[in-house]
This record gives structure tokens, sequence and C-alpha cells, in this order.
């Protein structure tokens, strides 16, 4: 299950984002050619951010259609399924130009105000990708 690297990958790029502050909500953008399955996700998340400034936070997923050009004909077409091919003329010589994203793209954080103890959510944009070297 890739997946649990990949909630592994999430909880180490908000958490040193956040710099000890409690994350509220994790925003991430996730291609359609990265095959992965929200609901494990979900689960994975869960599991790794138990004890930490995540613990309990909310992950939000944007599912990012795969989308491509091709070299052939030129048309630009949504791409749903194995082979990658041109929804015009079927060929197979296309140009990814979305679907391979695998980033954090925003937090949610809570923050106590100086003298209040009162809570501030605080949006912070990261738009961080996850590595190739870390499996994910």
């Amino acid at each position: 299950m890739h997946e649990l690297s990949i909630a592994q990958a999430i909880v180490d790029i908000a958490a040193r984002h956040a710099a000890r502050r409690r994350v509220v909500k994790v925003e991430v953008r996730v291609g359609h050619l990265r095959q992965v399955v929200p609901d494990s996700l979900h689960f994975a998340f869960g599991l790794v951010a138990q004890g930490t400034a995540l613990d309990g936070a909310e992950l939000d997923i944007a599912h990012i259609p795969a989308a491509g050009r091709c070299r052939d004909c030129g048309a630009q077409s949504a791409m749903e399924g194995f082979p990658l091919c041109c929804a015009r003329c079927g060929g197979l010589d296309v140009e990814v130009l979305a679907g391979e994203e695998l980033l954090v793209d925003a937090l949610e954080l809570e923050e106590e105000e100086e003298g209040e103890g009162s809570v501030v959510e605080e949006r912070s944009v990261t738009n961080e990708r996850m590595g190739h070297g870390s499996h994910v």
C-alpha cells in the first residue's frame, strides 16, 4: 500500500511547515496518474498523524484528472484510461500536461493569540511536492 508512504510524506511536510503549531486541515493535490486510493490515503493519514501536530487534522484531497497533448495531431484532451492516448486521433505519442501531481498545497493552522488564549486560524500555502526519492 503506497498510500502509507504518501501519508507519511504528507505528515512530514505539514509538520515542518507548521513549526509546532497544531494543524487543523491539510489540502493535497493528487493526480490521477498517481493511482492513489483516496479511502486508503485517508486511513493511512489518520494512522501516521497520531501523536503529531496533525493528530485529528482533516485531509482534503483534490483529484487532478490526467490531461495531455498529442504530439501527432496537436490536440489537448483528458486521458482517463491506460494506455494514455489522444482522444482525437488515438495516437500514443502524448505529452502529459496534468495528472502527475502529488503535493501538499495548503495547511490550515491553529495558533494561540498572545495574552488571550483564543484560537486563530491561519492558512499557510506550501505547494511542496512530495519527492520521488522517498517512493511517493
